[in-house]
């Protein structure tokens, strides 16, 4: 359903595979992972066979020697080689900060600062990351898989060509890990608390701040490689593509849907949650993280319907069906079914899966005997207006308070379609 590769120790092991690049491919799936520490694997267990399932023929492990005697490292074994290459030559203690720092710029100095002493071993990581293949996987990772882990995936990811808001996307997925990291500190830390409320978060600003600095320092990344880190840019950058890249696909497997039941809520707090993530990293002022928990898809298929749509087996998408909302068009006969949180699974849905999402939304509604098919969508976000327009509905007015019980009212515009 979405990039994390599920393990019940392990929190944010993510495959980067299905990112598009500015050229029209994109990075092959299941070559190149990034990752929480994979000390936390144990021989003999369902996690170790799901690990070694995946082929991975490389691991490097960016901590400091002191972490891995502490904490572990991943088990030996003969299927790959582990490289330990700590590109933090300067501690910062996190969860000792105060409450009152801005995570944001204070993070992204923290990493600059990493990518100016760690050069000698991300120098090497990058060597190693460009030998990785379809038949010799490669998994990097740290402590939580955010700090060193996403600079380290941002430097990749930029040189096959991702575009930035990708990138800050990629990083901010942390946010889904961010719960059951803190638990774990909680854990090793006799149930207390970090002082610091941002610790495990991974807050969009940080990424876009570090880039932002090196930048400034280097005048893009590929001179930060070039003059820091004294590699070619280019040879690197074409290595690296020949070896992860692939030709977007040509053909795409048709959306099989069914309806949602109780047992699937947490699965759709996390694909909202997801495309949230996805539309904070590009500016697009709609929806936050954890706004809508398991309760309230409950609450919804109980009142209506809620529905999912599979892909080979994967989780593309998901729409709420409501037969009444007050709260943006008042009191209405019952004419109209009303669609919302239309969702589709970034970067890895098939393409047109909103649309096919919208169409089958409008058959639920026909099915229904009713005429009409409404939503509603902020009305400081035109790109969303748009869509909807190309998808042959009608501005029919704007409600300029509307209330959903989850915070301030807010103005949407409202849209409406007749089925046939």
């Amino acid at each position: 359903m979405d990039r994390h590769v599920p393990f019940d120790a392990l929190h944010n092991f993510r495959d980067l595979g299905g990112y598009r690049t500015a050229d029209g491919r994109r990075i092959r799936p299941g070559v190149l992972y990034r990752s929480d520490s994979l000390g936390k694997l144990t021989v003999d267990t369902p996690d170790w066979s799901r690990f070694r399932a995946l082929g991975i023929r490389t691991v490097i492990d960016l901590r400091y020697p002191w972490e891995i005697e502490r904490q572990g490292r991943v088990p030996a074994d003969d299927s790959y080689a582990y490289v330990n290459l700590s590109i933090e030559h300067r501690p910062y203690n996190q969860a000792a900060l105060a409450p009152e720092i801005d995570p944001g710029p204070y993070l992204a100095e923290r990493y600059l600062q990493v990518a100016e002493d760690g050069r000698k071993e991300i120098r090497e990581a990058l060597d190693r990351i460009a030998d990785a293949s379809p038949t010799a996987p490669l998994v990097f990772h740290c402590a939580s898989g955010k700090d060193r882990t996403g600079e380290l995936a941002a430097l990749v990811l930029t040189l096959l060509g991702v575009d930035e808001q990708t990138i800050v996307e990629d990083f901010s997925l942390t946010e889904l890990a961010s719960a059951a990291l803190l638990a774990d500190w909680k854990a090793r830390n006799n149930g207390e608390s970090p002082t610091w409320l941002g610790f495990g978060r991974a807050p969009a600003s940080v990424m876009r701040g570090f880039l932002g600095l090196l930048k400034e320092r280097y005048g893009s990344v590929e001179g930060y490689v070039t003059q820091a880190l004294g590699m070619d840019a280019l040879d690197l950058a074409t290595k690296l593509r020949d070896n992860l890249l692939e030709p977007q696909p040509t053909t795409h497997p048709h959306l099989a849907y069914r309806r949602a039941t109780p047992a699937d809520a947490e699965t759709l707090v996390r694909l909202r949650d997801s495309v949230a993530l996805w539309m904070l990293a590009r500016d697009i002022d709609q929806w936050k993280p954890a706004e809508k928990d398991a309760t309230h898809f409950r609450t919804r298929m109980k009142e209506g319907e809620v529905w999912l749509a599979h892909a080979d087996g994967h989780l593309a998408g998901a729409y709420e069906l409501w037969w009444s909302d007050e709260a943006a068009w008042g009191p209405r006969p019952a004419d109209a079914g009303y669609i919302h949180r239309l969702m589709t699974t970034p970067h890895l849905a098939p393409p047109g899966a909103g649309q096919a999402l919208l169409t089958h939304a409008e058959s639920r509604i026909t099915a229904a005997a009713l005429p009409h098919a409404r939503l509603d969508c902020l009305s400081t976000n035109p790109r969303l207006r748009t869509y909807y327009e190309t998808a042959g509905y009608t501005v029919v007015g704007e409600q300029p308070a509307k209330k959903d019980g989850s915070g301030s009212p807010y103005a949407v515009t409202l849209l409406e379609k007749r089925l046939p």
